[in-house]
């Protein structure tokens, strides 16, 4: 098991990517402590993994309030001994399909806001706990590149929360790497699977997600799951501030 004896950290976890990641977290043999703000998801991915024989727990935080992330991060260090992983995968609260020129500076601005916010609590909660154990694994959702959906669909101002959470992976693994903590982010070309079924424009987003790959055919969530445990994990060790491609093409670095 790769992460037999870890314990991680996913905000988020009861959504399709938080909750992908916490189950191949969970096959590991992590101690998973899923988070968020919705507990009847967060107990229904636990019971997951606790069925396929591994430990979860859950608590809801809430990712944007400090008091509650700084909380939560010390008790699992108190009940736990460690924290080890870290990913933040909540809601960016993106609203998408308008143009920005009939965009509100709110809608436009809250997943900038969001994002930003919240992956900085989280990340700083955890490594004021990683830095007394001089080692640790920061993880963020996202990433840049030239994607051509954005050219054909507006995404508001998701994109603009992605290179601004890329700035801050950068920043912290140069601050951080000194204390044996990597920081990561995962950066996918978008998820066919995380699309609601009853959203109107979801085929023509699929056929573009897809027809941009070189592969023909999109990152899973299980593939999510899987680069993370790798990422996380001592294979991963020589991997920090960097981006880690799983687009199946979509964009090349």
């Amino acid at each position: 098991m790769l992460l037999k004896g870890r314990n991680a950290i996913v905000y988020g976890g009861g959504g399709s990517v938080g909750g992908a990641v916490a189950r191949a977290f969970g096959r590991e043999g992590a101690r998973v402590f899923l988070a968020g703000r919705t507990m009847a998801t967060l107990e229904r991915v636990a019971g997951q993994i606790r069925a396929a024989g591994g430990a979860a727990e859950t608590a809801e935080v809430d990712a944007l309030d400090e008091r509650s992330v700084d909380e939560h991060a010390a008790h699992v260090v108190t009940e736990a001994g460690s924290v080890d992983v870290s990913l933040n995968v909540i809601a960016d609260r993106d609203v998408q399909g308008t143009p920005m020129i009939d965009m509100s500076p709110d809608d436009y601005l809250s997943p900038v806001v969001t994002a930003v916010r919240s992956k900085f609590l989280t990340s700083r909660a955890a490594a004021r706990h990683m830095v007394r154990q001089r080692s640790g694994v920061i993880m963020a959702f996202g990433g840049t590149g030239d994607h051509g959906s954005a050219r054909r669909y507006s995404l508001g101002g998701l994109q603009v929360a992605f290179d601004a959470v890329e700035a801050m992976r950068r920043q912290l693994a140069a601050e951080l790497g000194p204390y044996g903590i990597r920081v990561v982010t995962l950066r996918t070309g978008g998820l066919p699977e995380t699309i609601p079924a009853d959203f109107d424009q979801r085929e023509a987003i699929e056929r573009d997600i897809v027809g941009q790959t070189l592969t023909g055919r999109a990152a899973s969530l299980e593939d999510v799951g899987n680069v993370a445990v790798f990422a996380a994990s001592d294979w991963g060790r020589t991997m920090t501030g960097a981006a880690i491609n799983i687009t199946c093409g979509a964009v090349l670095d």
